[in-house]
């Protein structure tokens, strides 16, 4: 009988879905193009801010019910056990029901953009959903944002070839629902607008703005309407800026820098270390949510988001933090408080590490926020109570120091100034937030060229950017492009041999290789032709005379941008290509040239 009911409840499923699909194609019939994309990232908005409501809250109320346990039934170690269970139900979701993959981080989305024409899977719409709200909702040290934008981003991609829209259209409405992810998470429709702008579309035109801003907007109304307060990130209490604190700012904007690069850094090592670590998906997530635990039995902030312990570090009772720690009875002390505050601020980024490497599902927003408003408050408390200063706003602060992380962290200054001023409520910390924003981000960014999320793409030549000729070769597989079909010399050979070779192989470049297939030069038949009609050269010419050490070599993992500025400064049309050491073939500048005139005509007729 259940199957028998939840077979027709299926069916009725079905239908409801049917029905429902007609009617937005007959909606795109009678609309014009552009209200269509209108109406659609409506659409997409409030699917993303549902996403959002329905992640925060679980998140939110899990928080509350770890929080009363600790706090009534006095078993402090239950914030560590959660964790476990999270991280392991997590993994078994993945290997159960999505294929045993999945991909974190919204570096993912760049590369939809970058090398897929806005193209992203479709399982995203449900999995980051489901992953990211067990492991951060039972505690994992990771953020909701990024598992927010990814399902946002597969909401408006997916929504686009549901419907046959261009690949133009399509990555517009992927970046819909970014805006609307972040707009709805912290009810800041500007700073949606800014991140899906800042980070997602690097090369935005005015026609894409006016979406854009519809789907942050929609996003942020739907989560005002739903969610409270207290499960958003919100401040209200902030004092004015007096500009006689400047030089402070400024030294918070070092150190935020200073600290970003901290954070990237040790996240990447402590992930690569799990990367790693064993093939085996539990043996890793039992080892790792173990660490993890640990970690949260001694800093029990570190649990969950962390959204919860920022606002209690900016209210004027932060000393509240140390309650159900093993420093409790030290919570008079500011200066062990100071301490607790400063350890956590590092040890943060070994946290996240810790749950997304050992198969957790989570991202960096979150815990930049945190580790920003921890480093805000230990930099104006330390300067407080070394008696440099003694009216420092330690609120303020806290406040600005979260966009300092963010901007450092994932260079986009304007997001982090205008997502603060927004939760905050006002914008009169503008000037130390764009004072902080912009010194920490040019600390960054001189030691990090990239972001944190588009570190990975750059070590492989994905980099999405403002470049549009970049980024359709960036979409093209030089792999495919090599000619491996090259009949190689060795030293014994003779000219002889070479003149065999052209008469049946249309070439002008020939490698010599040693018996282990590594190059040893090239014999370029164009400098070489005035010996080739002469017999007796011919006949008595060795190979090694007529050699040539290759100016130029593409290694074959190189990226778009690296082997096109090869091409130009060498003044080359073919060089050859290097695999593990081994030669592999020729590259043509002619074949990439080909290869970007065909998908620059791909893209113009989509």
């Amino acid at each position: 009988m259940p199957n028998r009911v939840s077979a027709y409840l299926l069916l009725v499923l079905r239908k409801f879905s049917r029905r429902f699909e007609t009617f937005f194609f007959v909606i795109k019939e009678l609309l014009s193009e552009r209200n269509f994309i209108y109406f659609s990232c409506v659409l997409v908005a409030i699917s993303c801010a549902l996403a959002v409501i329905v992640l925060k809250s679980f998140a939110h109320n899990v928080f509350l019910w770890a929080n009363y346990i600790n706090k009534y039934l006095k078993l402090p170690y239950s914030n560590s056990i959660l964790p476990i269970i999270g991280i392991l139900l997590t993994v078994f979701v993945v290997k159960r029901f999505l294929d045993g993959t999945i991909e974190k981080g919204s570096s993912n989305i760049l590369h939809a953009v970058a090398k897929k024409r806005g193209i992203v899977p479709r399982k995203q719409m449900y999995a980051q959903i489901i992953t990211s709200s067990l492991t951060v909702g039972l505690g994992g040290s990771a953020g909701l944002e990024s598992p927010i934008v990814i399902t946002g981003a597969a909401f408006g991609s997916n929504f686009a070839q549901k419907y046959k829209l261009s690949q133009k259209d399509r990555i517009l409405l992927l970046a819909c629902g970014v805006a609307a992810g972040i707009g709805a998470a912290f009810n800041a429709p500007i700073a949606g607008v800014l991140f899906a702008i800042e980070v997602v579309l690097t090369d935005v035109t005015i026609s894409a703005f006016i979406p854009i801003m519809i789907s942050a907007a929609t996003g942020a109304l739907v989560s005002q309407m739903i969610l409270s307060d207290d499960i958003l990130l919100k401040f209200r209490d902030e004092q004015n800026f007096d500009f006689h604190n400047t030089p402070y700012y400024i030294l918070l904007g070092l150190l935020a820098g200073f600290v970003s690069v901290h954070h990237a850094r040790t996240f990447r090592k402590v992930e690569h270390y799990f990367n790693h670590f064993s093939k085996k998906a539990y043996r890793k997530a039992i080892f790792g949510s173990l660490l993890l635990a640990g970690l949260i039995f001694l800093f029990p902030t570190l649990f969950g988001e962390g959204y919860e312990s920022i606002k209690t570090l900016s209210s004027s009772h932060p000393e509240s933090l140390l309650e159900n720690t093993l420093l409790e009875k030290y919570m008079s002390s500011e200066w062990i408080l100071l301490i607790f505050i400063g350890v956590i601020t590092l040890v943060k980024s070994i946290a996240t590490g810790i749950t997304l490497g050992s198969g957790g599902n989570g991202g960096n927003f979150a815990p930049s926020l945190f580790v920003g408003s921890y480093l805000g408050f230990f930099v104006s408390k330390s300067i407080e109570l070394l008696g440099i200063s003694s009216n420092l706003p330690i609120v303020n602060f806290t406040i600005v120091g979260m966009a300092g992380i963010l901007s450092g962290l994932f260079h986009a200054p304007l997001t982090a100034i205008f997502l603060i001023g927004e939760i905050t409520g006002g914008y009169s910390l503008m000037v130390p937030l764009m004072i902080v924003s912009s010194v920490s981000f040019a600390v960054s960014r001189r030691f990090e060229k990239h972001s944190m999320d588009v570190k990975s793409l750059a070590d492989k030549g994905d980099v999405f950017t403002s470049n549009k000729d970049l980024n359709i070769l960036q979409s093209i597989d030089f792999l495919n492009l090599i000619d491996t079909n090259v009949q190689p010399l060795t030293l014994n050979s003779n000219l002889e041999n070479l003149v065999e070779l052209l008469s049946s192989k249309n070439h002008t470049i020939y490698p010599v290789l040693d018996e282990k297939s590594t190059l040893i030069g090239l014999i370029d038949f164009e400098k070489i032709r005035p010996l080739i009609f002469n017999s007796f050269q011919v006949k008595y010419t060795p190979i090694k005379d007529v050699i040539e050490q290759p100016e130029v070599i593409i290694e074959f993992d190189e990226g778009a941008e690296s082997i096109m500025e090869k091409f130009e400064t060498s003044g080359k049309n073919i060089l050859p290509v290097i695999r593990y050491g081994k030669f592999l073939g020729f590259l043509s500048k002619v074949t990439i040239l080909e290869a970007y005139r065909k998908k620059l005509k791909e893209i113009v007729i989509e």
